[in-house]
């Protein structure tokens, strides 16, 4: 094993280094940040055999460009609809890929979803706050954002051959599903005619959009009353409304109190779909009961450790793939010599 290095041909806005999060700090202000999409930063860990809170690059739809400048190692991205072209060759995300020195690796969004992962074969050298390096993106703390001209290293770089290829797909979510929500805690604030616009009827997600939230269009969800609540506790998926009776969906970098009232709370599992959607793309909301999401959580977690750990098995080295698949003759070459060195053996038609 050998150090990588790469030198930031381009980045655009948002695209940050990110791990798991820095969970166990809101009571401090803290928020946990980490990946917007958590499936896909896993998927892209597994799929590559790496630990599951590696520090990876989180891709926005601005792009980035890096140029291997030593080194040799494996890549995985998984996302949204993400292109990548490294030397003159074009792939589609859900990928583990090779790269070496005098390689430019260009990731480009496609027609859908936000944010894309890139995962390193080695450690991604990233500086830390609070132990990690998750990227908060309003104060900057942690890894930070990516800018024109940075040197990147990875320490201990491998090549995962065996890993090479396409990352099958999750089956776990459904795109144009409905979001699923727990209603409240101040749905009480709400009159019955404005809750049930809120089941019904179709929001759409506006441009102001960051990693702290993104603003909704639609029914305008309008207070029953005046309304002065203290400050309280917020987490992620909580679905705010401001005086104007606009919705905010709550994300990685949300502020940890708040003193808007929540009409509901999106389950995690379907706060993570959401975060893949664009601009003007539609959603719809699912009120589901406590009891409901409990039960949506856990089978959510399990289906996911399955699929994790159906990505994250080695697929075999070039050789080895192709001997299961009997696109080469070695084993028939291997058998043929072995009759033929036994007394009296015949070679193998």
């Amino acid at each position: 094993m050998s150090d990588a290095e790469f030198r930031v041909q381009f980045a655009g806005p948002l695209v940050s280094f990110q791990d798991a999060g820095r969970r166990g700090h809101m009571r401090f202000g803290v928020p946990a940040s980490g990946p917007m999409d958590r499936l896909a930063y896993r998927a892209a860990l597994a799929a590559l055999g790496a630990t599951a809170d590696a520090t990876v690059i989180e891709v926005s739809m601005g792009g980035l460009q890096l140029e291997c400048v030593s080194g040799r190692l494996s890549l995985a991205l998984a996302g949204g609809d993400f292109h990548i072209e490294i030397g003159g060759t074009k792939l589609s995300g859900w990928v583990v890929f090779e790269i070496e020195a005098g390689q430019r690796l260009s990731i480009r969004p496609g027609k859908q979803g936000s944010w894309a992962y890139l995962a390193f074969a080695g450690d991604l050298q990233a500086e830390r706050w609070l132990g990690h390096a998750a990227t908060h993106s309003t104060s900057g703390f942690g890894g930070g954002q990516l800018q024109t001209g940075q040197r990147l290293r990875v320490e201990n770089a491998q090549l995962r051959e065996d890993r090479h290829g396409q990352i099958a797909l999750a089956e776990l979510r459904n795109m144009a599903d409905p979001m699923r929500v727990v209603m409240g805690p101040q749905d009480r604030c709400f009159t019955d005619t404005i809750l049930s616009s809120y089941r019904q009827e179709e929001f759409r997600l506006t441009d102001a959009y960051d990693r702290m939230g993104v603003r909704l269009s639609g029914p305008e969800l309008t207070l029953s009353e005046a309304l002065s609540i203290p400050s309280e506790p917020i987490t992620r998926g909580s679905v705010q409304v401001s005086g104007d009776g606009v919705a905010t969906v709550l994300l990685a970098d949300h502020q940890t109190t708040g003193g808007y009232p929540k009409i509901a709370t999106i389950l995690a599992c379907d706060t993570d779909r959401l975060t893949q959607l664009r601009a003007g793309d539609s959603l719809r909301f699912q009120p589901v009961s406590a009891e409901e999401a409990v039960t949506i959580s856990r089978s959510y977690a399990a289906a996911l450790d399955a699929y994790l750990a159906e990505i994250g098995e080695p697929k075999g080295t070039l050789a080895q793939r192709l001997m299961r698949e009997n696109l080469i003759s070695g084993y028939e070459l291997s058998a043929e010599a072995n009759d033929a060195a036994e007394p009296g053996g015949s070679a193998r038609k």
